[in-house]
């Protein structure tokens, strides 16, 4: 609980009122605490900080408030966008691995291999160029940067992305959220060791399941265009918020709720298990308040855009034109109403 104290200024009452000595309340916030998921998350970091040399660990530090790296995030390669931190591709295997190992141990096991599959779609959108090698893509155009230094009891940020990427993970004490992050892929799907990879397969395979349970006239409720639509969420748009659209968690069957928290639950669990659970929760609990917003055909392999508005989450998953019929290429966003960057974590100054 915060604590309450007082402070006596005998200067400001005997200037103002000649009274004497006064008192008044101030809030001091409460102390931040760390628990096992944070300290190996800050080890992990020390740990990789320890490979670098003095000059990688000043290009790839900032401080916590720098408005300018904070949103200096794309779904856009470098070349178009200038990016700054490490460069994946300037390190060596050994701090590759540190590096690894840091969003490992920040993101469940899903979720790293989300970000491992997207990281490999573009190193395949490297080897098959469709702009025969104008952009910069492929994995060694990924970057790692530091907001204030890692810490169990302080806010800090690991920032991580490139091109159809952007994991910004802010650190507050014994919580972590992702928001706000973008996963996408292009290509859609690929093939790699022989098998068929995409990366976003389940929140699109989950997304058809939930509209087409829908009853007739809950589509009706539920679909707001009958074409995909852009991102609206994105980068650059930090504090924009929209209206709930769609059909609201209260107008669905048992059965329906359960797909609705089930597509969640997909997008939500890209965070470490014990970070994660109390979101879940949260999203759980607002189930009814939580709106489902649909664009698009309802045919499954169709491309398909879908937006869930909840009091705790935001989230959308958008197809994109460039890149045939919409099915090929595909940009989400992953926020929090009111939490981006940790904003209602952060204790104030």
């Amino acid at each position: 609980m915060k604590k309450s104290i007082l402070i006596l200024s005998s200067a400001l009452a005997l200037g103002l009122c000649g009274l004497g000595v006064y008192a008044r309340s101030v809030q001091v916030p409460k102390a931040l605490v760390a628990d096992a998921t944070t300290k190996k998350v800050v080890a992990t970091a020390d740990a990789l900080l320890a490979t670098l040399s003095p000059e990688q660990r000043k290009v790839m530090s900032f401080e916590f408030n720098d408005a300018q790296q904070r949103v200096r995030w794309s779904n856009l390669p470098s070349g178009i966008v200038q990016r700054k931190g490490l460069r994946m591709g300037n390190l060596s295997e050994t701090q590759q691995k540190a590096v690894q190992a840091l969003l490992q141990s920040v993101l469940s096991k899903q979720g790293f291999q989300k970000v491992t599959d997207i990281i490999n779609g573009d190193e395949y959108l490297k080897q098959n160029d469709p702009m025969g090698g104008r952009l910069n893509f492929g994995k060694a155009e990924f970057y790692l940067a530091f907001l204030g230094k890692p810490s169990p009891t302080s806010p800090w940020m690991i920032q991580f992305g490139g091109h159809h990427l952007a994991i910004n993970a802010t650190v507050v004490g014994k919580d972590i959220t992702l928001a706000p992050s973008l996963p996408a892929a292009q290509p859609a799907k690929y093939t790699l060791g022989g098998k068929t990879i995409q990366p976003l397969g389940r929140e699109l395979t989950k997304g058809f399941a939930l509209i087409q349970a829908l009853t007739p006239e809950q589509q009706k409720t539920a679909i707001r265009a009958p074409y995909f639509i852009d991102l609206m969420l994105g980068p650059g748009q930090d504090g924009k918020t929209l209206a709930p659209e769609g059909i609201p968690g209260s107008q669905l069957t048992e059965p329906q709720k359960k797909l609705l928290l089930d597509l969640l639950a997909e997008w939500i669990g890209n965070l470490n298990d014990d970070d994660a659970a109390p979101k879940l929760a949260a999203a759980k609990a607002n189930l009814d308040k939580t709106y489902f917003a649909w664009g698009g055909p309802t045919t499954t392999g169709s491309a398909a855009y879908y937006r869930i508005t909840a009091p705790t989450v935001v989230l959308e998953y958008s197809p994109q034109r460039m890149g045939g019929d919409g099915t090929g290429h595909t940009h989400c966003i992953y926020r929090e109403p009111g939490n981006d960057y940790g904003a209602k974590l952060t204790p104030p100054n």
